[in-house]
């Protein structure tokens, strides 16, 4: 029994040593688009998270993986170079979502930085709306 609980001691401290120390993982955050332009809806079906991968110490990884209300990052439409999209389609957009790194640093916890982000093009539709 004594033995039992110094192996379990051990354990707690030396994960809690290794959550010191730095790491790379990556998570499901959500997003959602800002400064849609007025004559335009964003189609149903848009994506709505992006896999973010993330350097920093292994307490905020795990702090921010168990925080289960997490504000969704925004990318706004008016600063970020989004294009149309070569499918025939005029409603077809696609954006560049290594463009959207720093913005997302400055929005999400100050404690880790994203490296990159995935997909590495997002494709939406914004449908043009009828008065």
């Amino acid at each position: 029994m004594v033995f039992a609980f110094f192996l379990f001691l051990s354990f707690v401290f030396w994960y809690l040593n290794s959550l010191g120390k730095a790491f790379q993982s990556d998570i499901r955050y959500p997003f959602r688009f800002i400064n849609v332009p007025v004559d335009r809806e964003l189609a149903q079906g848009t994506p709505s998270k992006l896999n973010l991968y993330l350097q920093g110490t292994g307490f905020s990884m795990l702090k921010l993986k168990i925080s289960g209300n997490r504000t969704p990052a925004e990318i706004d439409l008016s600063k970020v170079p989004y294009k149309s999209a070569r499918s025939g389609k005029p409603t077809d957009f696609y954006l560049v979502t290594s463009w959207l790194v720093q913005s997302f640093n400055n929005q999400l916890n100050p404690e880790c930085r994203i490296t990159s982000v995935k997909p590495d093009t997002l494709f939406f539709s914004l449908n043009e709306t009828i008065y």
